[in-house]
Parts: structure tokens; sequence; C-alpha cells
């Protein structure tokens, strides 16, 4: 059933200049009557997962898009980015023998956090493009213009997106058996792609052991493969909580993880408050000013209860402020006794300006931050328990290095992105397998 709830009138940050309060009005009364995108237990179930990787005895792998948009919406470009976060997490497992926890920036990741609510170009000034679920990326009036409508084309574009997921998870494309079959294109004659090889050939071996005296390979047919967003719209998130008919709790069932972004997680605010009244395991971003103090006092808010896997505090510091800034804030926050998964995402820290104008990252400052990640949490005797990359298994040219070496003056051949530039398919199992050799030395 929805919930029946009256959402008190706290501020919330970087919410679209929508024009038409009725037409929202009208669209939240919609949305509140649609059915889940996802269910109570499967949300329990990841929250009962994290809880592992919070000890140190599973990792998390959250990959997937910067901006999903609704023209990628499309089988091809879902299964690429299936397929890279299998990879990856393959590479994982193999090399630390730990098992992953798979969560895909999928079927709602259609809003996006602007520093302006305008853009101005030519001496035009439009509203901001906020991603699919507000308005259009083409700089003109009528597609930048917010439409609540876009709400509902979300809600839908995001029912497809998880049908196809759980299609491919449950039905034969994630069997282990299938590790080549996921490496026959570009990427299949890279330095990435012939380690990648290397490591399926010993998967295969090691399964036609398993077979050959009988043992129980069922598990090896289908995946848990989780969906999260960023909570941005207080008004979808709040239209699609619902009271679960089983416990009697409330849970946003728009996906299986939220989190809340560096700029929307003030103490005072709709989001954090929002994030404390649902089930659903949640996250923070944090940033490099974030205070030690502010975000354990977070952490009481958001986990009161001390549950294992209820919350992950995400840091996006800069392979520059990692090493200084996030110690004392794993201090803070270990020394209150709130359990926590710490999660590095080393993308959004590290966006530069290219000379040719492109928004971009250098493959060096990923590695780098996850390596002051790890360092931080070694120091300190905590447990770095996951990483959280944007990427897409394309053979895009948005992140400057690795050692396909994708020069700053390529940037422009295959430049894809809505927004924030993502890894390609080779980018992201190198930096898998340099994750491995990190995950071991833990």
């Amino acid at each position: 059933m929805h919930m029946q709830i009256t959402w008190p009138d706290l501020p919330a940050a970087q919410q679209p200049p929508w024009p038409d309060p009725v037409a929202l009005d009208s669209v939240m009364a919609e949305l509140a009557t649609l059915p889940p995108l996802v269910f109570a237990g499967e949300c329990d179930q990841l929250r009962e997962r994290l809880a592992d990787a919070a000890l140190g005895n599973a990792f998390v792998l959250m990959g997937g898009d910067c901006a999903e948009t609704f023209e990628a919406n499309n089988a091809d470009s879902i299964r690429a980015r299936l397929k890279t976060v299998l990879q990856m997490s393959v590479i994982l497992t193999y090399a630390a023998s730990l098992p992953v926890i798979k969560v895909g920036r999928v079927a709602g990741q259609y809003f996006k956090p602007r520093s302006k609510l305008t853009e101005v170009r030519d001496g035009v000034e439009l509203t901001s493009y906020f991603g699919d679920a507000v308005n259009a990326l083409p700089f003109d009036e009528a597609s930048r213009v917010p439409d609540p409508t876009r709400l509902l084309r979300t809600y839908h574009a995001s029912t497809a997106a998880l049908n196809l997921v759980r299609a491919f998870t449950q039905g034969g494309y994630a069997d282990l058996r299938q590790v080549h079959a996921w490496n026959q294109d570009f990427v299949r004659d890279s330095v990435a792609g012939q380690r990648y090889e290397a490591v399926a050939g010993d998967i295969d071996r090691a399964l036609a052991f398993m077979r050959a005296i009988g043992a129980d390979a069922d598990s090896l047919e289908r995946v848990e493969f989780y969906a999260a967003h960023e909570a941005l719209s207080i008004h979808y998130e709040r239209a699609l909580t619902r009271i679960d008919s089983r416990t009697g709790l409330p849970y946003d069932v728009s996906g299986h993880f939220l989190w809340i972004g560096e700029r929307t997680r003030q103490l005072d605010g709709a989001h954090i408050h929002f994030a404390s009244t649902i089930r659903n395991p949640i996250g923070v971003k944090i940033g490099p000013t974030a205070s030690p103090d502010d975000v354990a006092q977070m952490c009481e808010v958001l986990n009161p209860d001390r549950v294992p896997g209820r919350l992950t505090l995400i840091s996006r510091m800069g392979a520059g402020k990692v090493r200084d800034a996030l110690p004392s804030i794993v201090q803070k926050v270990d020394s209150s006794g709130i359990p926590v998964v710490w999660v590095c995402d080393p993308m959004h820290g590290n966006t530069r300006e290219a000379a040719t104008g492109h928004k971009t990252r250098l493959f060096d400052d990923v590695v780098s931050e996850v390596q002051g990640f790890f360092e931080v949490h070694r120091n300190l005797g905590t447990i770095p328990g996951g990483l959280h990359v944007e990427l897409t298994g394309d053979d895009v040219t948005e992140c400057v290095g690795g050692t396909g070496g994708v020069l700053e003056d390529n940037l422009g051949d295959r430049y894809e992105t809505a927004c924030d530039p993502r890894l390609n398919r080779e980018q992201s199992l190198e930096l898998a397998f340099l994750v491995a050799d990190m995950l071991m030395l833990r």
C-alpha cells in the first residue's frame, strides 16, 4: 500500500525548478498508485549482504552510468554495463577469494545534481540539465523546461531495465560458465582483456574439476544483482515509498539501495530525514570538506539502532586529499560504534577540464584515490569494503589514461556521456585487477 505519512516541510537542496506545481502533484498522485519496482525482502537481503562487507567477509562493487538516459535504456546498453560489472566481479572474487556484492547504478539514475539552476551559452540562459527524469539535454528552451511527466517515464524506463536485468542475471547470461563469452569484443585483445582470459581459463579448469567430482554447480547459473541510484528528487522518492505488507515498515521501492549525495546531506535537510525513515540500505557520499563530528552525528541519525549493513559511507575525496581528509572521519565513526560499510568513489573528486574543453578524469588519479583509501584503512585497522565507479560497457573515450591509453587529444572520438566522464570497459577491467591486488594485501 502507499505510505500514509505527512512529510515535514524541510529544506530540500538540488530540487528541479518545476514550473507547474499542480502538474507535479498530479504526477505524484499517479506514481503513488503504481506497483513497486523492487521488493522489501530484496532490500533486506542486500542489507544482510552489506553486513558481511562491513566485517570484511564480502566486497561491494557498485558500477554503472553517470546519468542514465531514456535513449540508452535498451538491451544492448544494459547488457554491456551488466557485462562489465560481472567481469569486474569475477576478477575481484577470483583474486581475493571474497564474495562480491554486485550493485548497479541502474533503473533510477536519471537525476543529476547541478551547481547552478541555469546554464548560459552564447548569451542564452536556460534551465540546467537535471537528468532525463526532469528535462532533456539539447540546449533549447523546449528541451530544458522541467516536465513532471518525465518522472512517469522514469518509472516505466526503470521497470523495463529491471525486468531485463533480472532476465539476464537469472536466465543464464550471468552463468559463471559464460566467462569467456563476456570477452568477445573490443576488449579481448587488450592487456586487460588478455589478463582476464587467463583468469577465465583458470575458472574453466576449476569448473571442470567440480563437474568431474559431481559437485553441485547450480549456484553458478545466476547472480544476485541489486539496483541503486541517488535519491535526489524528494518528490519521486516519497511517491514511491510504501508500507511493506509483511512487516508494516516503510521502504522506498524505487530501488534496493539509495544514496544521499555530497550536496544534499544537510543534517537538517529533507534528504537525510527521508533516508532516516525508510528501511532500505542507504549510502551517503562524503567529500573532503566533511566534518568528522557532522558525519558521526549523521550516522547516529541514519542508523540509531546500529543495524549492520544499514549504512554505507561512500568517500569521494579526490586523489590529492583522500590520505589527509579521510582518516579523521574514519576514526570518529569507528569510535562511535555505529557499523558502516566504507566504500570508495574514486570518480567524483577527480574531475577536471581537458585542454580540449571536455570534462574528464585521469585514470591514474582514479587509481591513486583507491590506493589512498586502502592505505587509510590499513593504517587504522578498519575495513575497506567496496568500490563505487561510473562506467560503461562501451569503447568510449571519456577518461584519459590506462594501459589502453586514451589520450587527451582523443577525447572527442567517442565522448558520449550525458554528464560526467565514465571508465570504458577496458579501463574498468584494469581497475578491477589493481583493486584485486589491493584486496589481497588488506
